[in-house]
């Protein structure tokens, strides 16, 4: 008898610790509450050159971008939509050591909240969703993938810094007439600054909790 209840607690407690094993985690690290205000649209403009970088520089001193901002649960999260964002214009066309540059994004791009810093008021995270079509002289390709990111609660900066291997070119559609300059092994990097304001003029705040 004695040793059939011993038996009888070895089970039971196994089982409690395995229990303990599966819910613990889910109930310790409780979802990021991302605040954004003010909510709804905005508008962003470029703060000095945007680059996007596929084996050559192609540089864009005028670039705009238009979405909406909403406040988001999880980790990562969804706060805001790029929902229409253009490189360069007639009078100011992006351009390249091969001629002027054409890219027609893909839209809607997401930008996605991963960290929050109380103390400098700093969201980490990347525009995500990237896809635009990148036409520089003869040669025309396809990137896609995400770009590192940090937003600036003080300043309203978006400061986009992707690093190798954020982006891709795609291979479908494949790189038509770039030779070896631009392939399907290139690493794309994405870099600039956008001044971020809402409808109302103000500079939009992201904040993270955890409650």
């Amino acid at each position: 008898m004695k040793k059939n209840t011993r038996r009888f607690a070895v089970v039971a407690g196994a089982a409690a610790a395995a229990f303990g094993l599966t819910v613990g985690p889910a109930s310790a690290v409780p979802s990021t509450v991302w605040t954004v205000t003010p909510a709804g649209s905005y508008t962003a403009t470029n703060s000095g050159n945007i680059v996007l970088t596929a084996t050559i520089p192609m540089t864009c001193t005028t670039s705009g971008a238009s979405g909406t901002v909403a406040s988001a649960t999880g980790n990562p999260a969804t706060v805001a939509a790029i929902n229409a964002i253009n490189f360069g214009t007639a009078a100011s066309p992006c351009t390249s050591v091969l001629g002027n540059v054409t890219t027609v994004a893909v839209t809607p791009w997401t930008v996605v909240a991963q960290d929050y810093t109380a103390a400098t008021g700093v969201t980490k995270g990347y525009v995500g969703n990237v896809t635009a079509n990148v036409t520089a002289g003869a040669c025309k390709f396809t990137v896609t993938g995400k770009a590192s990111a940090t937003y600036t609660n003080s300043t309203g900066i978006l400061a986009v810094n992707s690093v190798s291997g954020d982006l891709a070119v795609s291979s479908s559609p494949a790189p038509v007439n770039c030779g070896s300059v631009v392939t399907t092994t290139t690493k794309p990097t994405f870099k600039g600054n956008y001044a971020i304001k809402a409808s109302n003029g103000s500079i939009p705040k992201i904040v993270g909790s955890n409650p």
